[in-house]
């Protein structure tokens, strides 16, 4: 089994160091850092293929085109699904984009939801309908919230597979399956689930989005399951153009099967080779020391976090079905931005503060804006600790009176 130490030398990042000397990452819940195989894979296509896909028949198209399917089957071996309800987006934004846009939703149609959902999964759907908040105050969403939004018989329901403010994972085995006995399409915003466990799609699940980059692989390259009655039930594409359409002529068009109507233009193709290359470095490792380095660096955050008394910990402290995600509130300091700043420009720590595009948890619950700490693979617990002891510093600098 690999360690640690050998884990980070595959990061070129994290050889580099700043005034303060080497840097201590834990921005990893906005996007992870580069394995030097991904940045190898993105690299290898722009200079050794650089041929674009589908339709080509030349040597250096029919190369690209096998990897970009190649991957395609990959990803959806990963998630136990067939490759033709994979669709390649440039993000979960335009993957959950994609669903709202397409579903032949009304005004009028309830859609529900949980208050800590991200801005991304909330706002495709807000311009188009009504929104039922569930309430998730605790990083889970209550139970009688859940079943008072499902008996307003929603048109759909979204789900935050993780919260990317609090860390804590929904359960989607038990709550899933009773979004689609009530009628509704079930949608999954799964970005910072599937970089810290196994992410299976349930036969209830109509769709799941992510990205590459929250999982070591390239920016602008993202992934959307659609099931089979999700694909029936969708209106036309809202992009067309070259590669969604099998025939054209000037009376009438003929749109491909999925997942290619859902493609349009030239994808990020090289993103396509880095997220295999991504999936096989994870694969190396192993899901569950993936899951033990994950629950060894949530519990020593959450332990250092509750030692202190100037902080409180979003969600609670509870490690129980909670990834490595770890906002703190800091009392008595007004901008939570100079203590990040502090943190990176005096001690090489890079971590994320304000609100982490989820505004309307923080309004709802009377938070202000946190400090968010974010750990992944490469990080250690010597790296935890060290971050808060540079917290004391600053907090005793910055703290109000």
């Amino acid at each position: 089994m690999r360690t640690v130490t050998d884990v980070r030398a595959d990061f070129p990042v994290l050889r580099r160091k700043v005034d303060t000397g080497q840097i201590i990452y834990l921005d990893n819940a906005a996007t992870t850092l580069k394995p030097a195989s991904v940045i190898d894979a993105v690299a290898g296509y722009y200079s050794e293929v650089s041929a674009n896909i589908h339709r080509g028949k030349h040597i250096l198209s029919e190369e690209a085109s096998e990897e970009y399917e190649r991957v395609r089957a990959q990803v959806a071996a990963h998630l136990g699904v067939a490759p033709r309800n994979i669709v390649f987006t440039t993000n979960t934004t335009a993957g959950l984009n994609l669903v709202a846009s397409g579903l032949p939703v009304r005004p009028d149609d309830v859609v529900g939801m949980p208050v800590d959902s991200h801005h991304s999964a909330q706002l495709p759907w807000r311009s188009r309908c009504r929104i039922a908040w569930i309430d998730a105050g605790d990083g889970q969403m209550r139970g009688d919230d859940f079943v008072r939004v499902l008996d307003r018989r929603p048109a759909v329901m979204v789900f935050t597979a993780c919260s990317n403010v609090t860390g804590h994972c929904a359960d989607l085995e038990r709550l899933v399956p009773m979004a689609q006995r009530a009628g509704a399409y079930t949608v999954v915003d799964a970005a910072q689930f599937a970089p810290h466990r196994p992410l299976r799609v349930l036969p209830e699940m109509d769709a799941v989005a992510f990205s590459a980059h929250k999982m070591l692989g390239p920016t602008g390259i993202g992934v959307l399951y659609l099931s089979d009655r999700l694909i029936d039930a969708m209106n036309v594409p809202p992009m067309l153009g070259g590669g969604t359409v099998d025939w054209v002529v000037d009376t009438e068009f003929r749109i491909r099967r999925a997942p290619y109507r859902f493609e349009p233009g030239t994808p990020n193709i090289g993103g396509v080779y880095g997220l295999g290359a991504a999936l096989r470095y994870l694969d190396g490792i192993g899901a569950e020391a993936l899951r033990d380095h994950d629950e060894r660096m949530l519990k020593a955050a959450l332990s250092e976090a509750e030692a202190r008394p100037y902080l409180t910990v979003l969600g609670g402290y509870s490690a129980e079905n909670r990834a490595a995600i770890v906002s703190v509130v800091v009392a008595g300091v007004d901008e939570p931005s100079e203590i990040a700043r502090c943190l990176s420009d005096s001690y090489g720590v890079m971590c994320r503060s304000g609100f982490f595009c989820s505004q309307p948890y923080f309004q709802r619950y009377g938070h202000p804006a946190a400090i968010r700490i974010a750990p992944y693979i490469y990080n250690t617990e010597e790296e935890i600790g060290a971050t808060f002891r540079a917290l004391d510093s600053v907090y005793h600098v910055l703290r109000r009176g």
